[in-house]
C-alpha cells in the first residue's frame, strides 16, 4: 500500500489541504517571530534522563534570559512537573497561555490537558489507526507550536518524544531552528541508539549542536568525588563521530540537587554559544 502526499494529487484541490497546510505553516512562522532561538533536546531512547537536563537547563538560562519549553513527547509528559507548572490552562485573546513555572518559565505539556493518570488518546472515525496517530501527533506539535502564546522569549526548548521522527517533524514545521542538542548516557547501548536519530537528523540537514553526556558519573554525597557509574564514553565518541563537540558530561546527584552547578554552568554557556 503507499500513500499520496497531497503535492502528488493532481487536479483541483477542492478540500482546499494545501491551503490549510501552508496557512498553518505560516502561523507558525508568525508566532515564533518574538521567539529569539528555539533549541530540540533529543535522545535515541528514553531513559537517558532528557527531559530532566531539559528542565534544568531552563531553570539555570531563566535566572538570566526569558525561557519557554514545549514538551513535545506527547505520550509520556514530564517537564511540566520537573518544572512544577500547574493547569488549567487559560485561552487568551492571542492564544492558549502556557503555565508559567515557578522560576518563569512559560510551560506547554499535554501533561497539562490530560486528566490525572489518564493516557493520551485520539479520536478518529478513519480506519488504520497507526497511520493517523502519526499524522495527528505531527496536527499537534503545529498547533502547540502556532496555538500556544509564547510571548516574548530569548529561548524555546523543545523537549522531543525519543525516536528519529520527531526531530525530523519539527525541523519541517520550524526551518529556523537553532539545532540540537543529543543526550546520551555513557553505555555503548546508548550510543548506538542516539547515533540512529543523529544520522536521521544529519540526513536532513538538521543542525547539530552538540552532546550531553549525562549521568556520566556519580557524585558522591559525603565526599562530592565522581566515580563511574556506566562502562563507556558514548559522549565523546558520538561528538567524534558527527564532528559536533562534547557540551558537558553530567553526573548523577543522588539527592536530587541538580546535576552540579559548576557542570551546568558551563553546559549552559557551551549550548547558548552554539545556538547563537
Amino acid at each position: 500500500m503507499t500513500y499520496r502526499t497531497y503535492h502528488q494529487v493532481t487536479g483541483e484541490d477542492r478540500s482546499q489541504l494545501g491551503a490549510q497546510v501552508k496557512a498553518q505553516r505560516d502561523r507558525v512562522t508568525e508566532r515564533l517571530q518574538t521567539v529569539g532561538r528555539v533549541v530540540a533536546v533529543m535522545s535515541g531512547k528514553g531513559g537517558v534522563g532528557k527531559s530532566y537536563l531539559t528542565s534544568w537547563l531552563a531553570r539555570a538560562v531563566a535566572s538570566t534570559s526569558r525561557v519557554g519549553v514545549l514538551d513535545a513527547d506527547l505520550r509520556s509528559p514530564t517537564v511540566a512537573r520537573l518544572l512544577g507548572a500547574r493547569g488549567p490552562l487559560r485561552v487568551g485573546e492571542s492564544g492558549i497561555e502556557p503555565s508559567i513555572a515557578a522560576d518563569g518559565i512559560a510551560v506547554f505539556s499535554t501533561d497539562l490537558l490530560l486528566d490525572e493518570g489518564r493516557p493520551l488518546q485520539w479520536r478518529s472515525s478513519a480506519g488504520d489507526p497507526a497511520v493517523w496517530r502519526g499524522l495527528l501527533e505531527i496536527g499537534a506539535l503545529r498547533e502547540f507550536l502556532s496555538d500556544v502564546a509564547w510571548g516574548s522569549l530569548d529561548l524555546l526548548l523543545v523537549d522531543l518524544p525519543p525516536g528519529t521522527d520527531g526531530v525530523t517533524d519539527l525541523y519541517d514545521l520550524v526551518p529556523s531552528l537553532a539545532g540540537i542538542i543529543a543526550v546520551t548516557i555513557p553505555s555503548d547501548e546508548a550510543r548506538r541508539s542516539v547515533a540512529r536519530s543523529l544520522r536521521a537528523a544529519r540526513d536532513a540537514d538538521v543542525p547539530i549542536l552538540g552532546v550531553i553526556e549525562n549521568m556520566s558519573g556519580y557524585r558522591c554525597p559525603g565526599c562530592a568525588s565522581v566515580q563511574p557509574l556506566f562502562d563507556g564514553a558514548a559522549g565523546q565518541a558520538l561528538a567524534d563521530e558527527f564532528g559536533v563537540p562534547l557540551l558537558g558530561r553530567l553526573p548523577f546527584c543522588p539527592h536530587g540537587d541538580g546535576p552540579g552547578q559548576e557542570a551546568l554552568a558551563s553546559t549552559v554557556q557551551a549550548v547558548l554559544g552554539r545556538a547563537s
